[in-house]
């Protein structure tokens, strides 16, 4: 195993995780850059601590998320940043807010409960749309006539949303507000640009 110095390991951590298209966890560290590195765990923490110091007051900020660590804009810019990406905003109906909405706080859930909820039937676009974007996803079936499935979010889900775990989701008057607030701008834009935008 080699050695590396101190400040060598937090110049290449934090090159890692800028260069990286997706955030980068610990393991995924230790799995690649860091491997044959004499590099303990406390070692790596003490640098991610550091890094995220170092960025606390700038416009670019390093951020933990479900999926590991990123740098994505900093919240207060995401007014005047989204203003990059106002012609390719997708547009999502308030149905599919309120569907998501009752997937993240009620999961697993079944099309049937959600549609119980709403008092209206879910289209079908809705769950098709919300998978492609890799924000739900079927976690089994529910052992009921027809064993319909069970929907649950992602990790993903929880990424776009710069959450480190369910436990962080917001009341869920203030989730609606969130997404519907997400949902006029791009993924590229608000509090996640990513390091390709930052190239």
């Amino acid at each position: 195993m080699a050695r590396i110095k101190r400040d060598q390991l937090k110049q290449l951590v934090e090159a890692a995780i800028f260069v990286a298209q997706a955030p980068v966890s610990r393991a995924n560290l230790f799995d690649t850059v860091l491997d044959g590195l004499t590099v303990s765990e406390k070692q790596l923490d003490a640098v991610l601590s550091e890094l995220q110091q170092d960025y606390s007051e700038r416009g670019v900020v390093l951020v933990e998320v479900a999926s590991g660590f990123r740098f994505q804009s900093l919240d207060s810019l995401s007014p005047w940043l989204s203003k990059m990406w106002q012609d390719h905003a997708p547009r999502y109906s308030r149905a599919l807010l309120e569907t998501l909405a009752l997937i993240a706080y009620r999961q697993p859930i079944t099309r049937g409960e959600i549609e119980d909820v709403r008092g209206v039937s879910v289209s079908s676009n809705i769950i098709r749309t919300l998978t492609e974007r890799e924000w739900i996803k079927v976690v089994g079936h529910k052992e009921v006539p027809g064993r319909p499935a069970l929907y649950a979010t992602t990790k993903a889900f929880l990424d776009y949303f710069n959450l480190k775990s369910l436990s962080e989701l917001p009341d869920i008057e203030s989730f609606s507000a969130l997404a519907e607030q997400e949902s006029h701008s791009s993924e590229q834009s608000s509090t996640k640009i990513s390091n390709e935008q930052i190239h």
